[in-house]
């Protein structure tokens, strides 16, 4: 049987540092973002060819639309995440994918993080999704689609926050997500479109939005946490 796979790929540019993101990363959960995320743990960790390979085996849920709960009841599925850190070529590549619901939908996602040379560090996330539910796997195919999308987006909300609190001293510019055509900003550009944004909206609305944002803003940057490559087992 010949199972087709759609495929989606976005970019996503991270202020900060190459090393400081690689040490971010293995603190990302819990975060604002993640409330989907329900566990996780490193199940193998070793060094080869000056590398570091791990294993970790993590437990999401997300919520599906009514069509789905003939296929699907929304229970915990294991994800298992392997990566590996090249300190050399300053390179961090993760590859996930679902150890349950695989005929009803299979994700296989890669991430590589790459240092720039202005010193930012770039995430190409790579997805391929298919499905072998007869008459419904174009549906359920593009329904991964977009919501890959929309988890890609909390997920770099959720890692920005993550970096904002460990590194609030050395965040570089704003946070660019790009997925084929379309930009999102994160919560700092934000700032910028709510001050120069009146003429959308009330002027009361803008200001309470800009409040708002700006309070969230300094309550990032008033943590001073520095951590370096800990590991929540």
């Amino acid at each position: 049987m010949v199972v087709t796979a759609s495929t989606c790929r976005t970019e996503t540019v991270f202020d900060y540092s190459w090393k400081h993101v690689v040490s971010a990363y293995w603190n990302r959960y819990p975060n604002p973002s993640s409330t989907h995320v329900l566990t996780e743990d490193t199940i193998k960790r070793e060094v080869r060819d000056g590398k570091l390979y791990s294993r970790r085996l993590l437990s999401k849920t997300n919520p599906v639309p009514k069509w789905g709960a003939r296929f699907y009841n929304n229970l915990p599925v294991k994800i298992v995440e392997d990566s590996v850190l090249d300190p050399v070529k300053k390179t961090f590549t993760t590859f996930t994918r679902n150890l349950g619901m695989k005929k009803i939908m299979k994700v296989d996602e890669i991430v590589v993080y790459s240092e720039q040379k202005d010193g930012r560090t770039l995430a190409v996330r790579r997805a391929y999704i298919s499905s072998q539910v007869f008459g419904f796997s174009r549906a359920i195919r593009a329904f991964g689609i977009e919501r890959f999308k929309v988890n890609g987006h909390k997920a770099s909300n959720g890692f920005n926050y993550v970096l904002c609190r460990m590194f609030p001293q050395d965040q570089l510019t704003t946070v660019t997500t790009t997925s084929q055509s379309s930009t999102a900003a994160s919560q700092f550009g934000d700032v910028a479109v709510a001050t120069t944004n009146h003429s959308s909206g009330s002027t009361s609305e803008a200001l309470k939005r800009t409040a708002k944002i700006g309070y969230e803003f300094c309550k990032c940057h008033a943590s001073k946490i520095a951590q370096l490559f800990s590991v929540r087992n």
